[in-house]
């Protein structure tokens, strides 16, 4: 029988209840952990005035992080900061190795997200498990003013100036408790020790918000040819996604007045010609973090949607600050 993880951590059910005293063992072992690492491993040893960032999630799935790191390196780019981003590299092939991320990179060995924010920003990436050995190697080979950590807020040997933790506006926390009955990684409390709270779309509970905007249809088959939703308006299409909240992605292509037909996938997955052969000649649209391992396969009439995250003012005000502080 598949057990259906989500029904599970966003609600309050028998499964959940039942699981609640394993939730309370690792509430407390995180907390032990999470002190012992603030107390005598979290230390910028060797690593000159570099400041760093990492924006993280309390839950396990998609929050939006990725999106926002690149809102934020951007903005650094823009006002001449030199910045530069480390991530775990989920899915690659050895997770172990550290790894520079460079524009023609196997994305097998780098991992998905990482490839997709290389091509995205150009700056240095490099990822490891620990991302600390990323920061470092990133330090030394590189004159930083700020290196961002995609994810790795539960990482505690990863020191930090400053921590931004995403919140998804939909989901928020599902049933509220930590893993395995819930899906956080840490308590709700864990909120009043961040620096920034974000919120991944319009939610009154928060006073940063941003949303994703869907703009062009970007051509895979190496032509770039780029085309809007009306192209694709009077026809059915596949809709493929393998991230971590995929709903999201096809609630998107629907409002945009699209009519899918939903292929999901898990979460860094490694795709193979078959998992997108459907044949017909409808055309296959996905996100833009698929298509950096789906562009190999050269496939007429496959695009990818291009999203970008868009600050509210407040938030955008709030990070001008931040890098004004940085730059000075």
């Amino acid at each position: 029988m598949k057990v259906n993880i989500e029904k599970i951590w966003y609600s309050k059910n028998i499964i959940s209840i039942f699981l609640l005293p394993l939730s309370w063992i690792f509430i407390a072992v995180s907390s032990v952990r999470r002190i012992l690492f603030e107390a005598f491993a979290s230390k910028k040893n060797g690593l000159r005035d570099t400041q760093i960032i990492v924006v993280g999630n309390l839950t396990v799935g998609g929050a939006g992080k990725t999106p926002f790191v690149s809102y934020l390196a951007q903005c650094c780019l823009q006002k001449n900061i030199s910045v530069g981003v480390v991530a775990r590299g989920y899915g690659r092939e050895d997770e172990s190795k550290l790894e520079e991320v460079m524009h023609d990179s196997n994305v097998t060995k780098v991992g998905d997200e990482a490839l997709m924010l290389k091509h995205q920003l150009g700056c240095p990436v490099a990822v490891a498990a620990k991302r600390i050995d990323a920061v470092k190697y990133l330090n030394k080979k590189y004159s930083l003013d700020l290196i961002i950590s995609d994810d790795g807020l539960q990482h505690y040997k990863l020191p930090r100036d400053v921590e931004i933790i995403v919140v998804d506006g939909e989901r928020e926390f599902g049933n509220g408790w930590c893993l395995p009955s819930g899906p956080l990684r840490e308590p709700v409390s864990r909120l009043r020790q961040a620096d920034i709270v974000v919120s991944n779309g319009e939610n009154a509970s928060y006073v940063y918000q941003y949303c994703l905007s869907y703009n062009d249809f970007i051509s895979l088959d190496n032509s770039s040819i780029k085309k809007t939703h009306k192209d694709f308006e009077k026809q059915e299409i596949h809709a493929v996604a393998g991230i971590g909240y995929p709903r999201r992605f096809f609630a998107a292509l629907e409002k945009l007045g699209l009519h899918i037909i939903s292929h999901t996938f898990p979460d860094h997955h490694a795709y193979q010609l078959t998992d997108i052969e459907f044949n017909d000649n409808l055309p296959i649209i996905m996100t833009e973090k698929d298509a950096v391992k789906c562009r190999q396969f050269n496939l007429k009439n496959m695009w990818y949607l291009s999203t970008v995250a868009v600050p509210g003012k407040l938030l955008d005000d709030r990070i001008t600050y931040l890098l004004e502080e940085i730059k000075s």
